[in-house]
Order: C-alpha cells, then structure tokens, then sequence
C-alpha cells in the first residue's frame, strides 16, 4: 500500500516559457503580499501568532491551504484514476481527521497554549524535559514533511520547465527553498497566512473549474463520467473496492494502519495546530476547523471527479506510462481539457500549493526552536520577545537551507515515504501526549516523555525496517522501495500506524501510573483555561 506521492508527472505537452511566466507572476504577487504584511510584524505574538489578529473564516481558509498540499491535488486525483474507490478511500480519511481536530483539540489548544504545542504540553509538567521533546517530535514531523514538499516542488518545477538533469533540478529546488526562507523572513505568521490564503483560494477554483468542465463533457451527469471511466479502465472494477488494498490480509491490514496514521496524525500536526493560535477567541478557533472541514470536503468531492474524468478522458494506460505515473494525472487532465493554458495555470496552483506548506512548516520549526528551546530550555524563560523573534528567523534560514540540502538528497526517492512518516510520528508520539494532557488529570512528565520518545522512535524504527526503505520485489528491473539494491527490512507493513500508536498511548500511562508526580492545582488551573479561555493571552510559563 502506498500513499500518493507527491512528484508530478514529467510531459512533454505544455510550454515551459508559458509555465516560467505563471510561477513567475504567482511568485511576485504573493512576495508583494507578504512585504506588505511585514509592516505589522512588531512583537513575537505578530511574529509566531500573526497577532492573533485573523478571523475565524480567513483562518479557516489558511487551514485548509495547510492542509491541501500536492499530495492531495495530485496525487489523490492519480489514485483514483488508476485504483477508483481504493484512491477515494484517501480522501475520506483525510476529511474524517479534521472532525478530531474539531471535537477534541482545536477550541482548548487554543486556549491553553500561546505559540506551540510544547506549551500545552507542558503548562502542568516539568518546563525543560518536556519542551524539548515535544520540540524534537515537531521537529521531526516538520522535517520529513518539509523534505516530500520540497523534492515535490523540485520535481513539479523542473520537470515542467524541462529540466532533466539532476544539476537542474537541485538548482530548482535550491530556488524554491529560497523563496520559501523569504516569505518566512519578511512576512512571519501574517505573510504565510496570506499565502496559504490565496493559495486555497486558486486551488478550490482550479479543481472547481477543472470539476464542471470535466462534467459538462457528459452532460453534467456523474453516472456517465463513472460508467465511462470503467469502459476506459478496461473493464477493471474501479467503482468496488478492493482493487489495490484488498488483495491479501496484509494489503487489508496495511490500509488500515495507514488510515489509522491519516485520521489521527492530522490532529497532532504542529503546523496545523500552530494555525489555532492566530485567531483572537476559542469560539474563532471552532469557527476556522467548521470553516476547513466544509472547504477540505468540497476539495475531495471535486478529486472524485478529478480522478474518474483523468481515467475517462486521458485513460489509465496513459497515467500509468508517464514518467510520473499516477502523479501525471492532474496535469494530463488540465492539458486535455484546456491545452497549454490550463495546465500551466493548474502547474502554477500545483507550485502555489507546496510554497504555501514549506512556508508554514518552516515557520512552525523555527517557533519552535526559539520559543521551546532557546527562550524556555537555555534561557529559562528570561530571553526577551526580540531575542525570541530574532532566533527564530536565524533558524528559518538553518531550517530552509537544511530542507534544499534534503530536497537535493529527496530528490526521486520515495515521497510517500517521507510524508507517511510525519503523519506516523503525529499519531504516534504528539496526539497521544496531547489528549493525555488534556483529559486525564494523572498524567505526568515521565508518561509524556515516554509517550513522544516512545511513539517518535517506535514509529521511526518500523519505518526504517519495512518495505518502505528496501526489500520490495522489482517490477520492470526496478523496486519500489527506497533502496534499490537491499533488503534488510523485518515489519511487514508500510506504515507503522497499527503499530507505533498503540505504543505511544501505552507508554504514555505506563510512564504515569510508574511516577507519583502529581500537581492537582497545576491540573485545575490547565482545565480552567483550556475550558474557559480564562488567561489564555499570558504568557505560559511557571
């Protein structure tokens, strides 16, 4: 089983003077924004918080161009071309996931925490052991995340631009990491928050435009599109399922702990829960998850559209024999329908998607260096807000130019690897950390410790030893593991959901249950703020 992955196919249709010419035009207006947004940056709440100044809807939409990167436009799309209902089921899961974040985190994250999910997991344990794990949890799931967001960017620029050479395509992704650094640098929270803005905006309208004109082509009836879609795969049952994941139990099992991963983990992404601390009130924080579920559910309708039209008018044999395979779909669909014009238009969308998640996960990662570590752990608390801010756009650019070096090194590997593991790692070692904070009044420093480090590592080791990395069978002379030649993997499966969140959860009580620390006041007070939103604005830190 395989997560779609996030590199687009490579095509020899489209202009790439015309495809320059967008990237070219996006990019100088969303820098003009965020320049313009800049000019409000005074304090570390406008910095980390965008000053807490956006409203529920414009959060909303923000979330939702987090959430959106080009693993779902493009990739999603592509397996429902080539596996119909097995492709689909992704994105239920992915929209299933935000009723988590809606029901159980979302209203008291934000008002128990002021910048990071280091400060509520830590508002009631000790300050230092358990911000520096929660820093080095967010860490790892924001770096693999950043690593199959930039080699996607790389591989979509390049690839459109005709670039085949890897030379090439390092330098387009060193670019990309580049602009990616200045956004964060210049606009803080508020800029990237306009990116991802417009970047969901132009993404819902591309799909929206591509969705009626795909259906117009069979008289806006759907039951057309999908009885034609069946006849153009051959007569292969893309409307039943089972056609990827139900071939033996272990596909069956494999799904399952991937759906796990996907529905749990989303409510443990820092970069999406750093997104709650941008709106003024707990009720604005509920109001932007209602405002990302109806526009994230819209999305996904749009790619079951999107996919069956890619399967019925561009077919699944041609998907398959682009050199991006199911990744190819998307745009293979925009060029039938509208030529060169439409697709660069939909490669721009494709770019403006993964430069608004780069952008949001840098600054989350650099948050949380300066604010978890630095200012809470080194300086205990003392470093001023100018410091704070200071160390923190430092370490965008450490974090940028780390993520172009992995980019580089990501480049043609297995995406999907990388993103399966931020999604495992969120599921693993920060959700369950945050729920026990949140809910059970008993819960400790030993039991969050053992909870990050227990489910980060458990999750990380499995990934390391299944398929994913090596001992997949060649097909075509080729493995579909990261390791062409090796084979020194012992988990069966791909994702090691089923696995790794069990074990967080568990070793998150056994480390309680174990340790008499206790602090019923510390407790009350947390449940006081995280319900009320009483002192939700002062600063976290005791």
């Amino acid at each position: 089983m395989r997560v779609p992955t996030l590199v687009p196919a490579a095509t020899d249709v489209g202009s790439p003077t015309l495809n320059i010419t967008i990237f070219g035009v996006f990019v100088l207006i969303t820098l003009a924004i965020v320049v313009r947004a800049s000019t409000n940056n005074r304090t570390a709440a406008d910095f980390y918080a965008g000053g807490r100044a956006f409203t529920g809807r414009q959060n909303g939409i923000a979330i939702s161009g987090d959430y959106l990167s080009a693993a779902s436009f493009l990739g999603i799309a592509g397996a429902i071309a080539l596996n119909g209902y097995d492709g689909f089921l992704y994105s239920i899961g992915f929209l299933v996931a935000w009723l988590v974040a809606l029901l159980l985190v979302a209203e008291l994250l934000r008002n128990a925490g002021k910048y990071t999910m280091a400060d509520v997991l830590s508002f009631r344990l000790r300050q230092r052991p358990v911000r520096m794990a929660a820093a080095i949890s967010t860490l790892a799931v924001c770096f693999f995340y950043l690593l199959a967001q930039m080699a996607g960017a790389g591989g979509l620029v390049a690839l459109l631009l005709g670039v085949e050479d890897k030379a090439g395509q390092s330098l387009v992704i060193g670019v990309v990491g580049v602009i990616m650094i200045a956004y964060v640098l210049i606009g803080g929270m508020k800029g990237t928050t306009w990116v991802q803005i417009i970047k969901a905006v132009l993404l819902i309208l591309g799909a929206g435009v591509m969705t009626v004109w795909v259906l117009g082509k069979f008289g806006l009836n759907l039951s057309h599109l999908l009885g034609d879609a069946v006849q153009k795969s051959g007569g292969k049952p893309v409307l039943d399922p089972g056609l990827q994941y139900g071939k033996s139990g272990a596909t069956k099992l494999d799904f399952i702990s991937l759906s796990l991963a996907l529905v749990l983990g989303t409510a443990g992404l820092p970069h999406v829960l750093m997104r709650f601390y941008t709106v003024p009130s707990s009720r604005e924080a509920r109001r932007s998850v209602v405002w990302a579920i109806w526009l994230i559910g819209i999305f996904y309708l749009f790619t079951l559209v999107l996919g069956y039209g890619a399967a019925s008018l561009v077919g699944p044999k041609a998907i398959a024999a682009a050199p991006g395979k199911a990744n190819s779909a998307a745009p293979l669909l925009a060029f039938e329908l509208g030529g060169e014009v439409l697709l660069g238009l939909i490669s721009a969308v494709a770019f403006a998607t993964i430069l608004a998640v780069v952008a949001g996960l840098t600054i989350t990662a650099s948050a949380s260096l300066s604010h978890d570590i630095y200012n809470s752990v080194i300086k205990e608390g003392r470093a001023s807000a100018e410091d704070e801010v200071r160390v923190a756009r430092m370490t965008a650019v450490v974090i940028g130019i780390l993520a172009i070096l992995g980019g580089i090194l990501a480049n043609g590997q297995n995406i999907a690897f990388l993103v399966a593991l931020a999604f495992a790692i969120a599921a693993s070692a920060n959700l369950p950390t945050i729920l026990y904070s949140l809910f059970w009044k008993r819960f400790n420093t030993r039991g969050a410790l053992w909870s990050i480090y227990g489910g980060l590592v458990t999750a990380v080791t499995l990934i390391v030893f299944s398929p994913v990395v090596s001992g997949k069978p060649k097909i075509e002379g080729k493995s579909a593991s990261m390791l062409q030649n090796a084979d020194f993997h012992w988990f069966p499966l791909d994702n090691p959901g089923i696995i790794s969140i069990p074990v967080g959860f568990l070793l998150g009580w056994l480390g309680t249950v174990t340790s008499k620390e206790y602090n019923a006041a510390k407790f009350a007070e947390m449940e006081v703020r995280a319900l009320t939103g009483h002192g939700a604005e002062k600063a976290v830190s005791h």
